[in-house]
């Protein structure tokens, strides 16, 4: 087995999809969400406070500035999927191209990265999540089994004089410290 996907242990008896190609020349494996999921819109209290604040050139304290960007942080959004891959191999996450058109949500980093190590890691088996931000001016639901990503198998190149790095994953999502 080169790549693939398979279904979580945790939700193996939820009616999940593993993800497909829309079209024949496709490059990307649709992701879905693996349960209902509210993405509050970013248009919030404590955002638009601030920016008001900002307008009138009033004073704001860091906690002002927290408390906005409490509201302007992404979302994991749950798929319920893990991708196993060659060890020169990592999955690139990038956002179908309707999201942000129809449904103002987008990957605010551009793109994710997945690891071949990531799959089947302690702390979630590797279960993929697509990171989202909802800059439309409601909160959106995505309901169970609607597409919100795409996973892209890429094969990567090491440099000449690289130093073997020697640590190995220990968690989940962002866990690799310096």
């Amino acid at each position: 087995m080169k790549r693939g996907f398979e279904i979580v242990s945790s939700k193996k008896n939820e009616n999940l999809q593993l993800p497909q190609r829309q079209t024949k020349n496709a490059a990307g494996y649709d992701l879905a969400a693996s349960e209902d999921f509210t993405l509050p819109s970013i248009w919030k209290g404590p955002f638009l406070k601030t920016l008001w604040a900002l307008r009138h050139q009033q004073e704001l304290t860091d906690a002002d500035y927290e408390a906005a960007n409490q509201v302007l942080k992404p979302y994991l959004v749950p798929t319920g999927i893990k991708a196993y891959m060659q060890a020169d191999e990592f999955i690139l996450l990038a956002n179908r191209s309707s999201a942000p058109l129809k449904r103002r949500l987008i990957l605010p980093n551009g793109v994710g990265i997945i690891d071949a190590d990531y799959y089947n890691n302690a702390a979630n088996e590797g279960e993929l999540f697509v990171q989202l931000v909802n800059y439309g001016l409601r909160d959106y639901t995505i309901k169970k089994g609607e597409r919100i990503g795409q996973a892209i198998f890429m094969s990567y190149l090491k440099s000449d004089d690289e130093a073997q790095p020697q640590a190995k994953r220990i968690g989940g999502f962002g866990s690799t410290k310096k």
